[in-house]
């Protein structure tokens, strides 16, 4: 990465990595009876990692909102965008200038899956959905204590492998 993070190519990788995220969250999942598997997760921890938590959340929310006018899937709702953002945020906050430690990871990923995931989405889909979140919570909670692991190893994957470290700039 240049001296200036607001270059053109730190703008061009930010912009990549947000189509790349679009295009994983909503083409490139694995599904289940019981959790659906996405990628889309990595691009944002990756410029969180990269650019810090404000840039990392402004991305995020950018892509939520794009992914949702792009291909539908549902009514726009800003509370999702919100969740977006502060889960971008997380991401930079824990990962940004630190050590890239499976520790770190460990903490960044339950921090989306407790705060975003299980917090701020679950109130979003009650309202959206009008069920009690007693109705909601053990299937997200269930869910989220699949992907929490799956999450963890494959951004440790990504940070650990030295030709996508490489290829992404992480110092």
């Amino acid at each position: 990465m240049s001296g200036n993070k607001y270059d053109a190519r730190s703008v061009s990788k930010i912009g990549l990595l947000m189509a790349l995220e679009i295009v994983l969250t909503q083409f490139i999942s694995i599904e289940t009876p019981i959790v659906r598997v996405g990628f889309g997760f990595l691009p944002i921890a990756i410029i969180g990692m990269l650019y810090g938590p404000w840039i990392a959340g402004m991305a995020s929310a950018i892509t939520d909102v794009v992914g949702t006018v792009l291909f539908g899937g549902g009514v726009f709702f800003p509370g999702f965008t919100l969740s977006a953002f502060i889960g971008g945020m997380i991401y930079g906050l824990v990962l940004y200038k630190k050590p890239k430690s499976l520790k770190r990871i460990v903490l960044a990923i339950l921090l989306v899956a407790v705060f975003v995931n299980l917090g701020l989405n679950t109130v979003w889909l009650t309202m959206l959905l009008d069920k009690a979140i007693v109705v909601i919570f053990p299937t997200r909670l269930l869910q989220n204590m699949i992907l929490a692991p799956l999450n963890i190893a494959m951004l440790y994957f990504v940070v650990q492998n030295k030709t996508l470290r490489k290829a992404i700039g992480i110092e």
